[in-house]
Protein backbone atom coordinates (compact mmCIF):
# COMPACT_ATOMS: atom_id res chain seq x y z
CA UNK A 1 0.00 0.00 0.00
CA UNK A 2 3.05 2.25 -0.08
CA UNK A 3 1.85 5.56 -1.95
CA UNK A 4 -1.91 5.33 -0.60
CA UNK A 5 -3.02 7.07 2.39
CA UNK A 6 -5.67 6.73 4.63
CA UNK A 7 -8.49 8.37 7.24
CA UNK A 8 -8.99 6.34 10.47
CA UNK A 9 -11.54 7.95 12.41
CA UNK A 10 -11.67 6.87 16.39
CA UNK A 11 -8.04 5.74 15.34
CA UNK A 12 -6.54 5.87 18.67
CA UNK A 13 -7.52 2.82 20.35
CA UNK A 14 -9.48 -0.58 20.23
CA UNK A 15 -9.93 -1.82 16.82
CA UNK A 16 -9.47 1.43 14.91
CA UNK A 17 -5.82 1.85 16.52
CA UNK A 18 -5.31 -2.14 15.09
CA UNK A 19 -6.48 -0.74 11.82
CA UNK A 20 -4.57 1.92 11.43
CA UNK A 21 -1.32 -0.01 12.89
CA UNK A 22 -2.08 -2.57 10.15
CA UNK A 23 -2.33 0.27 7.28
CA UNK A 24 1.32 1.99 8.28
CA UNK A 25 2.68 -1.76 8.29
CA UNK A 26 1.85 -1.98 5.04
CA UNK A 27 3.33 1.11 3.94
CA UNK A 28 -0.03 3.48 4.00
CA UNK A 29 0.40 6.74 5.17
CA UNK A 30 -2.44 7.06 7.93
CA UNK A 31 -4.17 10.06 9.61
CA UNK A 32 -6.20 8.94 12.80
CA UNK A 33 -8.12 11.26 14.82
CA UNK A 34 -9.82 10.85 18.43
CA UNK A 35 -11.89 12.79 20.82
CA UNK A 36 -9.47 12.41 23.66
CA UNK A 37 -6.12 14.33 23.24
CA UNK A 38 -3.72 12.06 25.49
CA UNK A 39 -5.41 9.46 23.18
CA UNK A 40 -4.17 11.15 20.24
CA UNK A 41 -1.06 11.75 21.58
CA UNK A 42 -0.22 8.07 22.68
CA UNK A 43 -1.66 6.56 19.49
CA UNK A 44 0.68 9.00 17.37
CA UNK A 45 3.93 8.60 19.67
CA UNK A 46 3.19 4.27 19.21
CA UNK A 47 2.04 4.58 15.43
CA UNK A 48 5.06 7.42 13.99
CA UNK A 49 7.70 4.39 14.59
CA UNK A 50 6.24 2.58 12.20
CA UNK A 51 5.60 5.14 9.22
CA UNK A 52 4.27 8.25 8.38
CA UNK A 53 1.70 9.16 10.47
CA UNK A 54 -0.79 12.01 11.25
CA UNK A 55 -2.78 12.30 14.27
CA UNK A 56 -5.58 15.01 15.20
CA UNK A 57 -8.32 15.46 17.98
CA UNK A 58 -11.61 15.44 15.96
CA UNK A 59 -15.20 15.07 17.89
CA UNK A 60 -16.65 13.19 14.77
CA UNK A 61 -20.59 14.74 16.12
CA UNK A 62 -19.24 17.92 14.66
CA UNK A 63 -19.02 18.74 10.76
CA UNK A 64 -16.79 21.14 10.89
CA UNK A 65 -14.16 18.48 13.09
CA UNK A 66 -14.36 16.51 10.24
CA UNK A 67 -13.92 19.06 7.69
CA UNK A 68 -10.70 19.84 9.47
CA UNK A 69 -9.85 16.15 9.28
CA UNK A 70 -9.96 16.00 5.80
CA UNK A 71 -8.05 19.45 5.04
CA UNK A 72 -5.55 18.30 7.21
CA UNK A 73 -5.19 14.81 5.61
CA UNK A 74 -4.71 16.86 2.56
CA UNK A 75 -2.25 19.27 3.45
CA UNK A 76 -0.03 16.48 4.44
CA UNK A 77 -0.37 13.45 2.58
CA UNK A 78 -1.71 15.29 -0.66
CA UNK A 79 -5.14 13.84 0.06
CA UNK A 80 -6.38 9.88 0.67
CA UNK A 81 -7.43 6.83 -0.75
CA UNK A 82 -9.17 5.34 2.04
CA UNK A 83 -11.59 5.91 4.17
CA UNK A 84 -12.07 3.83 7.46
CA UNK A 85 -14.85 5.05 9.83
CA UNK A 86 -14.71 3.51 12.79
CA UNK A 87 -15.41 6.13 15.24
CA UNK A 88 -18.15 5.14 17.77
CA UNK A 89 -20.09 5.23 21.05
CA UNK A 90 -22.43 2.61 23.02
CA UNK A 91 -24.22 2.97 25.85
CA UNK A 92 -25.55 -0.69 27.16
CA UNK A 93 -27.87 -2.10 29.86
CA UNK A 94 -30.26 1.06 29.94
CA UNK A 95 -34.03 0.67 28.62
CA UNK A 96 -35.32 3.34 26.91
CA UNK A 97 -37.39 4.63 29.75
CA UNK A 98 -34.04 4.68 31.73
CA UNK A 99 -31.84 6.23 28.98
CA UNK A 100 -30.97 9.99 28.18
CA UNK A 101 -32.21 12.33 25.44
CA UNK A 102 -28.56 13.18 25.48
CA UNK A 103 -27.10 9.77 25.65
CA UNK A 104 -29.51 8.91 23.05
CA UNK A 105 -28.66 11.44 20.61
CA UNK A 106 -24.66 11.24 21.21
CA UNK A 107 -24.93 7.72 20.19
CA UNK A 108 -26.94 8.51 16.65
CA UNK A 109 -24.96 11.71 16.00
CA UNK A 110 -21.11 9.49 16.82
CA UNK A 111 -21.83 6.40 14.80
CA UNK A 112 -24.67 7.55 12.26
CA UNK A 113 -23.85 11.27 11.76
CA UNK A 114 -20.26 11.08 11.94
CA UNK A 115 -20.14 8.59 8.93
CA UNK A 116 -22.63 10.85 6.96
CA UNK A 117 -20.33 13.67 7.16
CA UNK A 118 -16.80 12.29 6.68
CA UNK A 119 -18.55 10.11 3.66
CA UNK A 120 -19.89 13.97 2.63
CA UNK A 121 -16.12 14.99 2.28
CA UNK A 122 -14.65 12.13 1.26
CA UNK A 123 -16.69 11.08 -1.76
CA UNK A 124 -16.07 14.57 -4.00
CA UNK A 125 -12.19 14.16 -3.29
CA UNK A 126 -12.22 10.13 -4.00
CA UNK A 127 -13.91 11.02 -7.67
CA UNK A 128 -10.92 13.65 -8.68
CA UNK A 129 -8.55 10.86 -7.55
CA UNK A 130 -10.43 8.34 -9.60
CA UNK A 131 -11.70 6.33 -6.86
CA UNK A 132 -10.80 4.71 -3.85
CA UNK A 133 -12.82 3.10 -0.58
CA UNK A 134 -14.52 3.78 2.04
CA UNK A 135 -15.25 1.30 5.05
CA UNK A 136 -17.52 1.62 7.46
CA UNK A 137 -17.10 -0.43 11.04
CA UNK A 138 -20.99 -1.41 12.25
CA UNK A 139 -21.87 -4.31 14.10
CA UNK A 140 -23.83 -7.62 14.03
CA UNK A 141 -25.99 -5.39 16.53
CA UNK A 142 -27.12 -3.44 13.17
CA UNK A 143 -29.36 -6.39 12.02
CA UNK A 144 -29.99 -8.20 15.65
CA UNK A 145 -31.63 -6.21 18.15
CA UNK A 146 -31.46 -6.54 21.94
CA UNK A 147 -33.22 -4.82 24.81
CA UNK A 148 -31.25 -2.50 26.92
CA UNK A 149 -29.45 -1.61 23.36
CA UNK A 150 -32.05 0.79 21.59
CA UNK A 151 -29.86 3.14 20.86
CA UNK A 152 -26.97 1.56 19.94
CA UNK A 153 -29.03 -0.56 17.53
CA UNK A 154 -30.83 2.08 15.84
CA UNK A 155 -27.56 3.75 15.20
CA UNK A 156 -25.86 0.60 13.49
CA UNK A 157 -29.00 -0.65 11.58
CA UNK A 158 -29.24 2.92 10.29
CA UNK A 159 -24.96 3.03 9.27
CA UNK A 160 -25.92 -0.57 7.47
CA UNK A 161 -29.04 1.24 4.93
CA UNK A 162 -27.02 3.96 4.76
CA UNK A 163 -23.66 2.32 3.80
CA UNK A 164 -25.81 0.04 1.32
CA UNK A 165 -27.44 3.07 -0.50
CA UNK A 166 -24.13 4.75 -0.22
CA UNK A 167 -22.49 1.45 -2.26
CA UNK A 168 -25.19 2.04 -5.36
CA UNK A 169 -24.05 5.70 -5.34
CA UNK A 170 -20.56 5.79 -5.81
CA UNK A 171 -20.00 2.05 -7.36
CA UNK A 172 -19.91 3.71 -10.76
CA UNK A 173 -16.85 6.23 -9.88
CA UNK A 174 -14.61 3.27 -8.75
CA UNK A 175 -15.68 3.96 -5.36
CA UNK A 176 -15.85 0.89 -3.15
CA UNK A 177 -18.20 1.00 -0.34
CA UNK A 178 -18.32 -1.96 2.70
CA UNK A 179 -19.60 -2.23 5.77
CA UNK A 180 -17.95 -4.90 8.61
CA UNK A 181 -20.59 -6.20 11.04
CA UNK A 182 -18.28 -7.72 13.51
CA UNK A 183 -19.73 -9.75 16.83
CA UNK A 184 -17.87 -9.35 20.28
CA UNK A 185 -14.81 -7.84 20.42
CA UNK A 186 -12.10 -7.75 23.27
CA UNK A 187 -11.89 -4.14 23.52
CA UNK A 188 -12.96 -1.65 26.43
CA UNK A 189 -15.39 0.06 24.08
CA UNK A 190 -18.87 0.44 25.83
CA UNK A 191 -17.30 0.01 29.47
CA UNK A 192 -16.42 -3.66 28.94
CA UNK A 193 -12.96 -4.81 29.95
CA UNK A 194 -10.32 -6.84 28.06
CA UNK A 195 -8.95 -9.96 30.00
CA UNK A 196 -7.79 -13.48 28.83
CA UNK A 197 -10.66 -15.25 29.89
CA UNK A 198 -12.91 -13.26 27.13
CA UNK A 199 -10.12 -14.44 24.65
CA UNK A 200 -12.37 -16.03 22.77
CA UNK A 201 -14.39 -13.10 21.46
CA UNK A 202 -12.27 -11.33 18.29
CA UNK A 203 -9.59 -9.51 18.86
CA UNK A 204 -9.18 -6.08 17.04
CA UNK A 205 -6.38 -7.65 15.10
CA UNK A 206 -9.11 -9.65 13.23
CA UNK A 207 -10.97 -6.67 12.28
CA UNK A 208 -7.88 -4.92 10.74
CA UNK A 209 -6.82 -7.93 8.75
CA UNK A 210 -10.56 -8.07 7.43
CA UNK A 211 -9.99 -4.36 6.53
CA UNK A 212 -6.72 -5.31 4.68
CA UNK A 213 -7.87 -8.28 2.38
CA UNK A 214 -11.02 -5.57 1.60
CA UNK A 215 -8.62 -3.13 0.20
CA UNK A 216 -6.23 -5.71 -1.58
CA UNK A 217 -8.88 -7.60 -2.97
CA UNK A 218 -9.28 -7.78 -6.97
CA UNK A 219 -11.11 -4.20 -7.96
CA UNK A 220 -13.60 -6.47 -9.98
CA UNK A 221 -14.61 -7.63 -6.74
CA UNK A 222 -17.07 -6.34 -3.78
CA UNK A 223 -17.98 -7.45 -0.57
CA UNK A 224 -19.75 -5.20 0.27
CA UNK A 225 -21.38 -6.56 3.93
CA UNK A 226 -19.01 -8.80 6.08
CA UNK A 227 -20.06 -10.48 9.02
CA UNK A 228 -17.12 -12.03 11.47
CA UNK A 229 -17.86 -13.64 15.00
CA UNK A 230 -15.93 -15.73 17.60
CA UNK A 231 -16.07 -19.39 15.87
CA UNK A 232 -16.27 -20.74 19.40
CA UNK A 233 -18.22 -18.99 21.74
CA UNK A 234 -18.85 -20.27 25.25
CA UNK A 235 -21.39 -22.99 25.03
CA UNK A 236 -24.71 -21.92 26.65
Amino acid sequence: MKGKSAIVTGGTKGIGFAIAEALVKEGANVLVCGRGREDVQRAAESLLQLGKVEAVSCDVRIEDHVKMVFEHCTAAFGGFDILVNNAGVGYFGKTVEEMSGDEFRQTLETNLFGVFYACHYAVPHLKKRGGGYIINISSLAGQNAHPRMAAYNASKFGLNGFSEALMQEVRQDNIKVSYICPGSVNTSFGGDTPSDEKAWQLQPADIAEVVLNLIKMNPRALPSKVEIRPSKPPAK
